[in-house]
């Protein structure tokens, strides 16, 4: 892979440190500002809610755009979103630098990983975005855990100091190794627009969004889940996000290959699978051992799902190069929006906490029926050609 690659993907690493490590500051940031759990759940809520907005309406502000200084201009505003959430002394005040951290978030991912498939081969551009993405386990395996532990010595503003010094490394390597000449765009945005109506990439989309619900009505809340129920200590909960960071890790590289392989077959029994394993995982999460077991299973499962869908998105909407990826992350990070608010409705409405799992479970059913119903849109559109 060229070094520029390696290049986008640890600005990528960077950009999902910022945005998960929240979660295993979450104590820390509720007593540090006087606000309870739930309204510090809010934080990755709206983070969420700022990719969603911000990478459609980017992503066509930018489409005529240099794509190297616009990487570079983005991850720019990453650097002074950071810097603020380190400095807010209030609750508002942070909450307004996590939306302008969260504005370009989308469209980077959007525009990396076009970028990317320019720098290799044609037979190398599923590696290549394969790659890119791979920032964002990195973020879970290394970011969170050890973002986490750095704020529980030093406070919660250490890490997001440290998330700037990332920010600046990444800007640095872009400058060093992204060419200058970068094609910007094929079809016009009406051409884009339209290949993004087919019910087929819509049905996609909701998919994407439905397993991000799934996912984030628990992950938001895992480390009072891991103090309070499993009964993890709190440097305890640094190691086990480090676990859940190496399956996420692990189930990138089987979801790319189990896709490369036979795309909705491999996607339906994921789905399935990971039905199950939340239904365990709510049973199992009082007993440690089993607990830590069934999480890490629920991260490989649940990551080897995202570069599936990725694939499936960009498959289906072939004439909206530019738009398919950008939105795809729009509906992941609306999804992580509704998990962490759905999540935290249940608790604020007496839910407890190691009935999240059985909430999600619920969303992840729904998630096979969407998958069910992509597979039949498929069969009714002969002249279709989706990966296999």
């Amino acid at each position: 892979m060229p070094i520029a690659v390696l290049a986008l993907t640890f600005a990528t690493f960077g950009i999902c440190t910022s945005e998960y490590v929240i979660m295993g500051l979450l104590p820390e940031v509720a007593a540090d500002l006087s606000v309870s759990i739930p309204e510090a759940g809010m934080l990755v809520s709206v983070y969420a809610m700022g990719v969603v907005v911000g990478a459609p309406v980017l992503a066509v502000i930018t489409a005529r755009w240099p794509r190297r200084p616009t990487l570079i201009g983005l991850c720019a505003v990453f650097l002074v979103g950071n810097l603020l959430c380190a400095i807010a002394p209030s609750y508002g005040l942070l909450m307004a630098a996590r939306v302008v951290t969260a504005l370009c978030h989308g469209t980077y991912f959007g525009i990396a990983s076009v970028v990317a498939t320019n720098l290799v081969a044609p037979g190398r551009r599923s590696q290549a975005i394969a790659l890119v993405f791979m920032g964002v386990t990195l973020a879970n395996m290394l970011g969170v855990p050890f973002g986490t532990a750095l704020g529980q010595a030093l406070g919660w503003r250490a890490t997001f100091l440290g998330i700037c010094a990332i920010n600046l490394v990444a800007m640095l390597a872009q400058l060093l190794w992204i060419p200058r000449a970068l094609p910007t765009g094929g079809a016009s945005l009406g051409a884009e627009f339209r290949a993004l109506m087919d019910r087929r990439v819509v049905l996609g989309l909701l998919l994407s969004m439905l397993s991000s619900v799934s996912l984030f009505t628990v992950f938001t809340y895992i480390t009072p889940i891991l103090r309070e129920v499993t009964g993890v200590s709190p440097r305890g909960v640094t190691y086990v996000l480090l676990l859940f960071g190496v399956g996420l890790s692990i189930g990138s590289v089987i979801g790319g290959r189990l896709g490369d392989r036979s795309l909705m077959r491999s996607l339906g029994a994921l789905m399935l699978l990971l039905t199950a394993i939340l239904a365990m995982l709510h049973i199992s999460l009082g007993v440690k051992v089993p607990a830590i077991g069934n999480l890490f299973v629920w991260s490989v499962i649940a990551f080897a799902i995202c570069p599936m869908l990725q694939t499936l998105v960009i498959a289906r909407a072939s004439g909206a190069p530019n738009l398919a990826s950008t939105f795809n992350q729009s509906a992941f990070n609306l999804g992580n929006a509704i998990g962490a608010w759905f999540g935290g409705a249940l608790l604020d409405r007496g839910v407890t906490l190691d009935d999240l799992p059985f909430a999600s479970t619920g969303v992840a059913a729904l998630a096979c029926a969407c998958v069910a119903t992509l597979a039949w849109a498929d069969r009714s559109a002969p002249r279709a050609k989706p990966a296999r």
